[in-house]
């Protein structure tokens, strides 16, 4: 019923004729391509290290930094519900959010590489403009540029990634992009920790770093090559067909240049790809790939976990950097799980992580509702033994979500789109990625603030909705080649009375199911 073990039935005539090998070429293609992430990472780690430096609150939010002096207490579910500079930070998903539809018409007209080497830049200028800051408007300026690289480098890598790899190894070789996010993280943090000490500009110093990962992916994309969906979808076949020989490691590469053949001409016949997306046929698609699971991705409540972890490490007894210590642990059981993800997801599949970490992190929410109902708040000191508790079901959770849905939220909406309309599901699926980063930044705290502990308990009732979504209406897209996912929807239970046999028929070229 939930629709798992369908990849073996619908694999047609030509996906069993594929070949490849792993070619230094396509190793270098996939790094650098993947180096896009460490943009979205970097800038995610750094950005709340950042908001928290005294010299920088005292440059530019000199009441949030008052305010800051006067809420000592750490057992304070409303020390930090402040709007202001929450939304300091959240403009940058909302800069992202508007982007993303540039994004979509360069990734489709001009290629995957245009939109990378334009994320490249606009990250880097935001880098610079951040570091040269005098006021709050120039601040809020370079956030934008900085959103507009997080916003065509999320449309164009992950799908980069999914049309350069062989169908045997997508699910690795997509998650390089979680992978190198988790490794921007985790870098940005211990930059923080020592720009911090630096004063009054370490901040500075933080924030113009961000030009470094921005400049390798912009040097690295002027060398990288188009990949060969994009080049025959743009009617250049026979440079399409050198790339992918070249990217395959072999000439016979017939089967799979034959479906993106096939693929071109249904995308080539779409002239209104957005407004393609709405047909009943993409029906599946839409609502699973570019608006279900983007959304679930940041409802889990992972950043809620991650923005109370230094309280639990502080009432360990880490009283002195604290920060660098929670934010280490954390964020490097992020990096943990994306290798766990990248090593077995290709074996046990995207459904199985899905569901197996979704019950897991329900009982961790569960769990952590619990303990802070009766230990935490009202100036109360967690007893260690109870924190050494909290902080295993952090490292748990973390390591669930990172292995799952923090990876899987980028990689199967890559594979489920066709090309006709794969750069405008990608949009949305940034579009609506961003849409709810930026609420549950903008919210969360005053949502604790008033919830207090039910706040967990209100992510734990999202994640049994989310899991079980994805056990009835998710199917396996395991080592499917993505020009053959739409065979998937006609064997599903529920969406089969979406597509029809003369949809897929005209995807495939008439070409019949195996």
């Amino acid at each position: 019923m939930g629709g798992g073990g369908f990849e073996e039935g619908v694999k047609g005539e030509r996906a069993a004729l594929y070949e490849y090998k792993i070619t230094p070429y396509f190793i270098f293609a996939c790094v650098v391509a993947a180096s896009g992430g460490s943009l979205f990472g970097y800038d995610l780690g750094v950005s709340g290290g950042v908001t928290s430096m005294d010299d920088f609150l005292k440059e530019f939010f000199p009441k949030t930094y008052r305010r800051k002096q006067e809420h000592l207490l750490e057992t304070d579910y409303c020390k930090y519900d402040n709007q202001i500079l929450t939304l300091f930070t959240s403009s940058l998903y909302y800069a992202a959010l508007v982007s993303t539809f540039g994004a979509s018409y360069v990734t489709r007209n001009k290629g995957r590489r245009a939109s990378i080497l334009v994320g490249g830049a606009c990250f880097f200028a935001g880098g610079i403009i951040n570091a040269l800051a005098k006021n709050v408007a120039t601040l809020i300026i370079g956030r934008i540029f900085l959103g507009f690289g997080i916003g065509f480098g999320n449309q164009a890598v992950p799908l980069y990634l999914s049309e350069m790899a062989p169908a045997k190894i997508r699910g690795a070789v997509n998650q390089l992009f979680q992978l190198t996010t988790c490794l921007g993280i985790l870098v940005a943090n211990f930059i923080n920790y020592a720009t911090a000490h630096i004063h009054p500009h370490g901040w500075r110093i933080s924030v113009g770093l961000a030009c470094l990962p921005a400049t390798l992916m912009f040097v690295g994309g002027l060398f990288l090559p188009e990949t060969p969906n994009s080049l025959v979808e743009q009617g250049k076949h026979d440079e399409g067909r050198k790339v992918l020989e070249k990217v395959r490691g072999t000439t016979n590469v017939d089967a799979e240049f034959a479906d993106l053949i096939d693929a071109s001409e249904a995308a080539r016949a779409i002239k209104h790809p957005f407004r393609n997306l709405l047909q009943r046929k993409n029906r599946p698609q839409l609502i699973i790939g570019a608006l279900a699971l983007p959304a679930f991705q940041q409802l889990t409540g992972m950043n809620s976990i991650l923005f109370y972890a230094p309280v639990f490490f502080q009432s360990l007894g880490f009283s002195s950097n604290v920060s660098l210590y929670s934010s280490t642990i954390t964020n490097g059981a992020l990096v943990v799980a994306a290798l766990i993800s990248m090593a077995l997801v290709d074996r046990f599949g995207r459904r199985a992580f899905y569901i197996e970490a979704g019950i897991e992190m329900l009982i961790e929410m569960v769990a952590v509702t619990i303990t802070l109902a009766i230990y935490f708040g009202d100036g109360k000191t967690i007893p260690k033994g109870i924190s050494f508790f909290l902080v295993i079901c952090i490292c748990l959770f973390v390591l669930a979500y990172g292995r799952s849905w923090g990876p899987l939220g980028w990689l199967v909406p890559s594979e489920l789109f066709p090309l006709e309309t794969r750069s405008a599901g990608q949009s949305i699926v940034v579009c609506v990625n961003m849409i709810f980063t930026a609420l549950i930044a903008q919210c969360f705290l005053v949502a604790l603030c008033h919830l207090k502990y039910g706040i967990f308990l209100l992510f734990a009732g999202l994640i049994l909705i989310m899991t079980s979504f994805v056990f009835f209406f998710l199917p396996e897209t395991k080592q499917v080649p993505i020009e053959e996912v739409i065979l998937l929807w006609r064997k599903h239970w529920f969406w089969k009375n979406y597509v029809s046999e003369e949809d897929v028929k005209a995807h495939t070229g008439g070409k019949p199911e195996a």
